[in-house]
């Protein structure tokens, strides 16, 4: 298997399958995790506490979202790089882009761990369950350097076209994440600390991973002596790519804490059906988010290589799979959505039950606008306009936030299920348009 995989020659079909399938099956994985998790916090400890655990997650999203998208921000000049060859202005990049991944994390583990349990206030939290929350979130807070240092690897990983060792890592840590939970849970007594110690742990492991992996396998990332230095033009150029994707997931994370805090508001039913639904969806949402973030790296390489043509055919080419998996989603859900959420609670609580497969059942029919987003937002990123994708967040943002002060006080949980459908489309509102504009303009500077 080779080191590095360059995506400007060939069937554009066969690159962007090879590197968004090891993406899809890590991510599947990862969600599988929190899946298990979730289920192992459900069946063992019970209703309260999976809506603890439920309750921070469009707090995480803002948070972690922030984080990711950052990173795979700064992975685009890299990529870019790669693709134009010149691999000194790549590994410049690299280091740069660690002294800024580095203030980012002092920064927010400082802040978030100070006012975690004012945050849980901010979003509504039952006070009955109100300690599990605060115990849950504020060590998800301090894992956020092992979360950073992942993103920000791994991302320089894949910006050379491999995908293949990230999903390779994602399934040991994975793995080991779902075990000591159940150890540290099942067996040891623990309460929600024990779902984030484990996840603390288990990133530490994929950190140390792929660093490994990079010292052995890639070591034309290593910046070598006098290309370490701190360069405010490509730390410029580096923010102008990352912050813009990390601040669109933080901008469309607040229109996701609206929701939350009006579906807090419900009462603790409705949390535990909102996080066991929202377990399921990310379980199937993520093939859409890695074909995405496979265009961004298959876009960033041929730009740098300046070959317009395979862009769009590229692009074409992952709507057609997006399509086809869309049919193959909304079958599976149809059939196993009550299932799947007894997965998570007994039999007994059938409000639950009922509440959770409604919610699946409204999203899966809107995952062809979802695809339609993440192919064009990643692939308007890799072309190196993450400043223009920022407005397809602030899009979702006001849409989860209309359905909040309207459709929520109104119609109930009903209201908080369309809270992701009306946000996708009102995105792909945006986002349509904008990638033709983008395209043309390319074409005319080429």
């Amino acid at each position: 298997m080779a080191a590095v995989h360059d995506m400007t020659t060939g069937s554009p079909v066969r690159h962007i399958l090879t590197f968004a399938i090891p993406l899809i099956c890590g991510y599947v994985l990862q969600q599988m995790y929190h899946v298990v998790d979730s289920a192992i916090v459900g069946q063992f400890l019970g209703v309260n506490e999976l809506a603890a655990v439920g309750a921070s997650s469009s707090i995480l999203f803002l948070i972690l979202g922030f984080c990711n998208g950052a990173c795979a921000g700064f992975a685009i000049p890299v990529a870019q790089s790669f693709g134009a060859k010149d691999f000194r202005l790549m590994r410049r990049y690299a280091a740069n882009a660690v002294y800024i991944s580095l203030l980012i994390t002092v920064v927010l583990t400082i802040i978030t761990t100070l006012y975690c349990r004012q945050i849980l206030k901010w979003v509504s939290t039952p006070e009955e369950i109100m300690d599990d929350a605060y115990t849950f979130l504020l060590i998800v807070f301090l894992t956020i350097p092992f979360i950073v240092g992942y993103n920000l690897l791994a991302g320089f990983i894949r910006a050379l076209g491999n995908s293949t060792v990230p999903f390779y890592i994602l399934i040991l840590s994975s793995i080991f994440n779902a075990v000591l939970a159940y150890v540290l849970i099942a067996l040891v007594g623990m309460g929600v600390e024990g779902s984030s110690l484990a996840t603390m742990v288990s990133q530490l492991l994929s950190v140390v991973g792929c660093a490994e992996y990079i010292r052995r396998k890639m070591p034309m990332l290593i910046p070598r002596v006098g290309e370490r230095k701190i360069d405010s033009s490509l730390i410029s150029d580096l923010s102008w790519q990352g912050f813009p994707m990390g601040l669109q997931f933080s901008i469309t994370a607040i229109g996701s804490i609206m929701l939350q805090s009006a579906n807090n508001a419900l009462g603790t039913v409705c949390v535990a059906a909102f996080t066991a639904s929202m377990r399921i969806k990310y379980l199937f949402t993520t093939v859409f988010e890695n074909l995405g973030v496979a265009m961004a790296t298959y876009c960033g390489q041929n730009l740098g290589a300046r070959k317009l043509e395979r862009i769009s055919s590229g692009i074409r080419s992952a709507f057609f799979m997006m399509m086809a998996y869309f049919l193959f989603t909304v079958v599976v859900i149809q059939m196993l959505s009550e299932p799947m959420i007894m997965f998570f609670v007994d039999p007994s609580e059938t409000q639950i039950i009922s509440h959770g497969a409604l919610f699946l059942h409204i999203a899966c029919y809107f995952y062809p606008a979802l695809g339609t987003l993440t192919i064009l937002r990643y692939s308007i990123q890799g072309l190196g306009y993450s400043k223009i994708a920022i407005f397809s967040g602030v899009s979702e943002m006001f849409a989860r936030a209309g359905v909040s002060i309207f459709l929520v006080p109104a119609f109930g949980f009903l209201g908080v299920c369309w809270g992701d459908p009306v946000a996708w489309v009102c995105a792909d509102l945006f986002l349509i348009p904008a990638y033709y504009l983008i395209f043309r303009r390319l074409k005319g500077i080429n």
